[in-house]
């Protein structure tokens, strides 16, 4: 062999080594990252354990487990478990909790202008139209400026839009404005507001703790959300009477938090899936939602013996024009709020247009299927 071969046979021999040394490198940094675990987050929702709220927020927690395929794994506890369902916002901006499952009127005392997501009328516009404003009309940044302007060290998602909410439960039916004088009446949000200029006196409670103070006689009355909640918190125990129909809150939705920090560390893909997971269960909420609402309202009045009323047009008015009053004082007192009222009313202004020219009435097919006159199905 002469010496320039072995030069080169010397020289291929280290350019094999370096190689193979690449090559375990490679091979080996996926175990590296695998042996550091799955990433791992403490929420807490604002629900008791039973409600279907709560299931709702182990849903979104089982999608996000499932799509990363265990590398996050979120754990969700029920309200009360780390902190009381009023303080999650302060608990996941501090990093006491990694995120958590609510709603935004929740955090009312913090910011009144929050409760614009969900506590009103949402200007003729449902829980599902607000979310459409709310990804495509300007919310998302407003509310990311809105919890800026408090130092909430939070990620927003709102999602899940919910049906019109009662106007609650009652000792007996509702059938004049002047019915609210002096009635100890419980709800949150701006419709505390609402509820306050229609003369009751108002106490905002957590859902866990309603039904207690109406059995302690601490409440006359009090509004929750939806027929599977308030069955299985016990409202059909201390009342019969429910009223349906009110714009106290017409387009509520849920709220997942993340704490900033610990969002902001998470890689891409993740974050994607976070944020594709987020509209995933919105949808699936939707449909959970009416299948079961749907039965509990059925058995509430086979079962339970509740008797439903609608709440009369005079109420529902009255309403409207209080929550513009609340509005008007809100929007003098807070530029954030008046912004976010602008920017809502002209969404509303066209969505709403568009719906109500294009959507037909569900109302005459009903009757005509389901109604007195309708003719039975053999």
């Amino acid at each position: 062999m002469t010496k320039s071969s072995k030069g080169s046979t010397s020289s291929r021999r280290r350019f094999l080594k370096v190689a193979a040394a690449g090559a375990a490198a490679s091979v080996a940094a996926p175990t590296i990252v695998s042996a550091q675990g799955p990433i791992n987050m403490r929420w807490q929702s604002t629900w008791p354990a039973k409600d279907i709220f709560h299931e709702y927020a182990l849903d979104y927690a089982k999608k996000v487990n499932d799509m990363t395929g265990g590398d996050l794994k979120i754990e969700v506890l029920p309200a009360g478990a780390v902190v009381p369902a009023f303080g999650l916002l302060d608990a996941v901006s501090k990093g006491t909790l990694d995120g958590g499952h609510g709603v935004l009127v929740y955090h009312y005392g913090k910011q009144t202008a929050l409760a614009l997501w969900g506590s009103g009328p949402g200007y003729a516009m449902d829980a599902n139209m607000l979310l459409a404003w709310h990804k495509y009309g300007g919310g998302k940044e407003l509310l990311a400026k809105l919890y800026a302007s408090i130092g909430a060290n939070v990620v927003s998602f709102p999602y899940g839009p919910m049906p019109t909410q009662p106007l609650g439960w009652f000792k007996k039916p509702m059938s004049k404005v002047e019915d609210f004088q002096g009635l100890k009446f419980r709800t949150v949000g701006i419709s505390i507001d609402v509820f306050t200029g229609l003369g009751a006196a108002v106490n905002a409670l957590p859902g866990g703790e309603i039904v207690s103070a109406m059995d302690r006689g601490l409440l006359d009355a009090a509004e929750f959300n939806n027929a599977t909640s308030d069955r299985v918190l016990g409202f059909t125990d201390v009342s019969k009477i429910c009223m349906l129909q009110s714009y106290h809150q017409n387009a509520e939705q849920f709220e997942i938090m993340f704490n900033k920090a610990k969002y902001d560390a998470l890689p891409d893909k993740m974050k994607a899936i976070i944020s594709n997971a987020v509209d995933a269960a919105s949808q699936d909420m939707s449909w959970k939602a009416i299948d079961r609402y749907s039965k509990d309202y059925e058995e509430m009045q086979t079962k339970d013996k509740v008797k439903f009323y609608k709440t009369p047009d005079s109420i529902l008015q009255k309403q409207l024009e209080i929550y513009d009053q609340v509005v008007e004082k809100k929007s003098a007192e807070n530029a954030l709020f008046k912004e976010i009222v602008e920017s809502q009313l002209a969404f509303a202004k066209r969505a709403t247009q568009w719906e109500n020219d294009t959507v037909v009435n569900r109302r005459m097919a009903y009757n005509h299927y389901f109604g007195p006159n309708a003719k039975k199905k053999t």
